[in-house]
């Protein structure tokens, strides 16, 4: 069961000349952007970098001063930042160009940062933080054909473009995913044709509308998707482009979690297919979504959105530390929906379970479906000679 702690163990020491970018570089990009590195690396508008070794001194520092300006998102950053800082393969690169915008008003979570190995740009986007608003723009591309942090995404490739040479690679986790594929697909030929590759970490897909764009069709060769067994966000919306299923150290939702990712020496562990449980999901989500308006889905959105808002909740880290106290508070606002508006969220999720129960035979196995279709077959026949 080796993660990315083991690979930094087993390749850190060989530099990328002597071995090359893989998959597994992408995931370490891709946790890397989680790090909350305000005040570390410099911004989008600064022309200075600074050195993940010296990144990491840092922020080692700042943690033990409690001096932080964001919190730390996983529990394991903080050790992962210092052992990359360690290695020959990352020590060097250099770190720039580093954002991290909360917008409430907008309903904005974006933040960026670029890896430099010298060679190579490597785009990295984050994805949903812990931030209310973040999840509620996730909610929000389930309606929206593009959300503010797409936008945003497709801008700070430009700028940092120029600030490069060489090829660009774009990689994200979850949310970051569909930033990395969005920003490729949208931004000047010019930089897609410096784009080498797209890397995306079980990250939702998109409408319709965009996979079959002109943008998207340009770069959907040089997409590498990856989605754990039982993966239930990597396979949301559309995607319009193969993805390669890969074997993780937890169960269920918890999948999502890139240190559970199984690598090998140079690449993640693949496996044949996604579990019977997340084709389950997968299935009930899109008969949902696709039977509902974009209205009832901004509905359902803003509902309970506005349900966290009352309740004065702004991170769901409060949920863990302050409880009680806020979920109090959420009980509370609930009594202070309308009455239509109760009506049409019971009205939604009495779609989703009748959804959930179409699918159920999803979960079954192969030869327990077959024999439920049998038996249903017969008792239709059955039927139709009674009457």
């Amino acid at each position: 069961m080796a993660n990315i702690f083991d690979y930094l163990l087993w390749r850190g020491d060989l530099t990328f000349e002597n071995s090359p970018f893989n998959p597994v570089d992408n995931i370490v990009f891709s946790q890397l952007s989680y790090l909350p590195l305000d005040g570390i690396v410099p911004g989008l508008d600064d022309d200075k970098n600074i050195t993940v070794a010296r990144a990491a001194e840092i922020f080692a520092e700042r943690m033990a001063n409690n001096t932080l300006q964001s919190p730390v998102i996983f529990k394991d950053d903080p050790v992962f930042l210092k052992t990359l800082g360690q290695t020959n393969r990352f020590k060097n690169f250099l770190l720039h160009s580093y954002v991290n915008h909360i917008d409430t008003v907008r309903e904005k979570q974006f933040s960026a940062l670029c890896v430099n190995s010298g060679a190579s740009t490597f785009i990295t986007y984050r994805g949903t933080d812990a931030n209310v608003v973040g999840w509620k723009e996730d909610f929000n591309m389930s309606f929206s054909t593009v959300v503010p942090a797409q936008i945003e995404a497709v801008a700070y490739l430009e700028k940092a473009a120029k600030k490069t040479n060489g090829p660009l690679f774009t990689c994200g986790h979850s949310k970051g995913g569909n930033l990395a594929i969005y920003a490729a697909s949208s931004c000047t030929k010019k930089n897609q044709h410096r784009i080498a590759g797209i890397y995306s970490n079980d990250a939702p897909g998109f409408h319709r509308q965009f996979i079959e764009s002109d943008g998207f069709r340009e770069v959907r060769g040089r997409i590498h998707s990856f989605v754990p067994r039982s993966s239930v966000v990597g396979l949301l919306f559309e995607h319009g482009s193969d993805y390669t299923v890969i074997k993780s150290s937890q169960a269920g939702i918890f999948q999502h979690d890139l240190y559970s990712w199984e690598i090998t020496h140079n690449d993640m562990i693949r496996l044949d297919r996604v579990d019977r449980g997340s084709r389950f999901i997968d299935k009930t989500l899109r008969e949902w979504i696709n039977g509902l308006d974009s209205e009832h889905r901004r509905q359902f959105s803003e509902t309970l959105f506005g349900i966290l808002k009352k309740a004065q909740i702004k991170s769901f880290l409060e949920l863990g530390t302050d409880r009680m106290p806020a979920t109090i508070r959420m009980i509370q606002s609930l009594g202070n929906i309308d009455q239509t508006t109760g009506k049409n969220i019971r009205k939604m999720l009495t779609a989703l379970f009748k959804a959930a129960k179409n699918n159920i035979d999803t979960l079954l196995p192969e030869n327990k479906k077959r024999s439920r279709q049998k038996k249903t077959s017969r008792n239709s026949v059955a039927d139709r000679e009674k009457t």
